[in-house]
């Protein structure tokens, strides 16, 4: 017996927890699970929020016998090109868990290989297709090829893998503006806004 769930693709993974609902309090019980894991795993929030975005949810994946190994916070808000609405999922995790690579709709558990193929199709004398600032630190986005539906951006921070998934594709382009994550276990901003569950993160989309 054991408490990995099993993919028929991937083998054994991480079980995925969401909270039903969104507020600090909730935030702050994800930190303590997280804080209390061998390897502490950033939650990334974007902070300030852009304007008309909220926090719609927060996940982690692990176990008792693991710890958590993943992290993931959910934002909805207008869509940058005036659209309608928007949402996206900023991932942290460790190297092997595919939480990642299951919100952007790749196959695997690591988007190595992805990425390897965005940065020789994007050509070595080109920049990142997007630049955020994360943990107060200058980062590279990489776009990824995903379904047509989303977009998907990958990048590493604080030696895991960061992921930025975007619905609809055209969201993405709210990482060509000034964003800023902040390591929510570094301190929760009191001003943080919360609005109702993702349906993305809870997959009912």
């Amino acid at each position: 017996m054991h408490s990995h769930w099993r993919c028929d693709n991937c083998g054994d993974v991480p079980p995925f927890h969401v909270a039903e609902h969104i507020n600090a309090e909730i935030v702050g019980t994800v930190l303590r699970e997280s804080s209390s894991a061998p390897e502490r795993i950033p939650l990334w929030g974007p902070w300030p929020l852009p304007p008309g975005w909220t926090i719609t949810g927060v996940g982690w994946a692990g176990d008792d016998r693991s710890g958590v190994r993943a992290t993931a916070l959910a934002c909805s808000g207008p869509e940058p090109l005036g659209g309608g609405p928007a949402d996206l999922v900023f991932i942290a995790e460790q190297p092997g868990v595919g939480l990642g690579t299951r919100f952007a709709g790749i196959p695997g558990i690591d988007p190595g290989y992805l990425l390897s193929e965005a940065l020789a199709e994007h050509g070595a004398g080109c920049g990142p297709h997007a630049k955020i600032k994360v943990g107060g630190h200058p980062t590279p986005l990489w776009c990824v090829k995903s379904p047509e539906d989303r977009s998907a951006y990958v990048s590493e921070a604080k030696g895991m893998w960061l992921y930025a998934v975007a619905w609809p594709a055209s969201a993405g382009y709210l990482l060509a503006e000034h964003v800023v994550l902040h390591d929510l276990s570094d301190g929760v901003p009191p001003e943080l806004v919360f609005g109702a569950p993702s349906p993305y993160l809870h997959g009912r989309v």
